[in-house]
């Protein structure tokens, strides 16, 4: 990848990921003395977005680092199994089993990277401990833990990736043990009060300790739970399974995701979409929403809905890269829309949190989005420069060269060169906000470039062949409890305070015309801002604002909003609009 994203991905690998002292992740794995804290996570994290990223580059530096960093973690192996950092007396509390749950992720994707017979020994055996304390006539899983046992049987994931390495049943019956107890009186009822239709805010009553068992909302923890229920469905063909998993993630999209694809207070589901207007304490966790474009690709892979993708799309360039400090590297914890940018808090006595570890894996997500297949099918989801080597059999390798500076500008060019001709069908993703589309192969027109599907082109492709696709970047006027806010394309526009055109935080009208604003791209873009346009707005409430043409103010895009990450940057997503009660729209309260 090449472009904008290319370069985001590059600096997250050398700056987060690479430059990450992996010996200092297994350190806490050497002191079994952690009573209630969560530092076995950020291990797992980090390996996870090392093995995507060593897929992407293939970097042997990667390689070395992960595989030094896992002799280092399998020695810290008791002779029981465990690896972890909680004494016998208090394990299976807190965040104990979601720590093995991450050991376990790094453990088995590395296997996928390596085929290291010692990381798949060690994942079996620290499953197998796992096994032998809690299960039938055991402790129960979902009476460990935090948030109704959603912590400890997110391990469900792990679980079902063993079991599909393995085919031992016991994981299987595991796996199978941790949905049925979901389903008690104690448990989260995931798939019940997913098929009920109960509003994830609305599962558990507010509990009287946030961060404790009976919290009910915790959006993270509840997320990996689902992805692990995916797992099982895959080798089930259990259809309540994932009809539970994609009536939980539209009443996600209908309830909580904010204009810029994240969501949370606290790190919990709130009916935070409708309230987004109004600022929010601990909003929009970059974990959360990690987790939200993982479990929209697992969705993806799965469905092939078109939805999926949009909504990986939109969270990437907005919340996702508003988290990150221009460079990579480092990654706040929260990212709100309007207000400072800043750094991250450190956690569990450790100078990492969640966020910093979790981050690189939306980055890393990408190249692995960027073109999928099924069957004789290519479906391109990601409107970027790069590259990509694929084969649909093992006779014919296919080359597509996609040239674009996509979302800056509106039109992309893809070039198909298989080995030879051969009939096959190349899927293009029509976003859901593009409305005036167009399509070209070979300079014919294709009719039915309709917005929110895929648009599928069917023939024997020969090397050369061209397709050339313009979407629509008009920008888009969306309005909410009073409050304006300008969408281009994917991207949310923000007002920043480096253009020095007056005070982020005023009342304004935005101009439009039937609800399409004239942007218009700007010269003058502070440093490090991608993009910068001007809008027309009119500004305050004074007489001018009624009387005076209206302003060009600038904005830019809201994953650089506010990147100095300091107090001399103020940036706001939504704008209020003043009342005016000579409208014939207005009504009066």
């Amino acid at each position: 990848m090449k472009g904008y994203v290319g370069e985001q991905t590059n600096l997250i690998i050398n700056n987060r990921v690479l430059a990450q002292d992996y010996d200092y992740l297994v350190e806490p794995f050497r002191h079994k003395n952690e009573t209630k804290y969560w530092q076995m996570e950020f291990w797992g994290k980090w390996m996870l977005g090392a093995v995507a990223a060593w897929e992407y580059t293939h970097d042997a530096k990667i390689m070395d680092n992960m595989s030094e960093s896992i002799s280092s973690i399998i020695e810290t192996q008791l002779p029981n199994g465990y690896i972890g950092n909680y004494p016998v007396e208090n394990q299976l509390t807190h965040w104990d089993i979601w720590g093995r749950k991450y050991v376990l992720l790094g453990l088995l994707r590395y296997h996928d990277i390596t085929n290291d017979k010692r990381a798949l020994k060690a994942a079996r055996k620290e499953a197998d401990y796992l096994l032998s304390q809690v299960g039938p006539d055991k402790v129960n899983i979902v009476e460990t833990g935090n948030y109704h046992g959603m912590a400890s049987s997110s391990v469900l994931e792990p679980i079902m990736m063993l079991y599909n390495k393995t085919n031992d049943s016991k994981y299987l019956d595991f796996a199978k043990y941790i949905v049925a107890q979901w389903e008690t009186p104690d448990g989260p009822q995931l798939i019940a009060k997913a098929l009920a239709g109960v509003h994830v805010a609305d599962r558990f009553p507010p509990p009287k300790s946030w961060f404790s068992p009976e919290n009910g909302q915790k959006a993270y923890e509840m997320m990996s739970c689902y992805n692990g229920l995916l797992e099982l469905y895959k080798v089930t063909g259990t259809t309540d399974y994932l009809k539970a998993v994609e009536m939980t993630i539209q009443d996600i999209m209908d309830e909580e995701i904010n204009i810029t694809g994240s969501g949370t207070s606290f790190e919990c589901w709130y009916h935070g979409k409708e309230k987004q207007t109004t600022p929010t304490f601990h909003t929009m966790e970059t974990c959360v929403m990690t987790t939200w474009m993982k479990i929209n690709y697992d969705l993806l892979r799965l469905t092939g809905k078109l939805k999926y993708a949009d909504n990986i799309e939109i969270t990437y360039y907005n919340a996702l890269i508003a988290s990150t400090r221009y460079g990579g590297s480092e990654i706040a914890k929260y990212s709100p829309l309007e207000g400072f940018r800043g750094d991250h808090d450190k956690q569990c006595g450790m100078d990492i949190n969640c966020c910093i570890a979790n981050g690189p894996r939306g980055y890393m997500m990408m190249p692995r989005y960027a073109v999928l297949t099924s069957a004789d099918e290519v479906y391109v989801n990601l409107y970027t420069e790069f590259s990509a080597t694929l084969a649909l059999t093992q006779k014919n390798e296919i080359v597509l060269d996609q040239k674009t500076n996509y979302p800056e500008g509106d039109k992309i060019q893809l070039t198909v060169s298989p080995d030879k001709p051969e009939q096959f069908t190349i899927a293009l993703r029509i976003p859901n906000w593009s409305i005036q589309n167009s399509l070209m192969v070979n300079g014919e027109k294709v009719d039915g470039v309709t917005s929110g599907s895929y648009v599928k082109i069917t023939r024997t492709w020969k090397k050369g062949d061209r397709l050339e696709l313009q979407l629509d970047l008009r920008g888009r006027l969306v309005k909410l409890n009073g409050h304006a806010a300008i969408l281009r394309g994917p991207i949310v526009l923000s007002r920043d305070s480096r253009f020095e055109d007056g005070f982020v935080d005023e009342a304004a009208l935005i101009q439009h015309d039937n609800g399409i604003v004239d942007l218009q791209v700007s010269d003058y873009k502070p440093k490090e801002v991608w993009m910068s346009f001007t809008a027309p707005l009119k500004l305050g409430t004074g007489v001018a604002a009624t009387t005076d043409p209206a302003s060009q103010i600038h904005f830019c895009d809201f994953g650089s909003a506010g990147n100095t990450w300091d107090k001399s940057t103020r940036y706001k997503v939504w704008i209020i609009e003043p009342i005016n009660v000579m409208n014939t729209e207005y009504k009066s309260y």
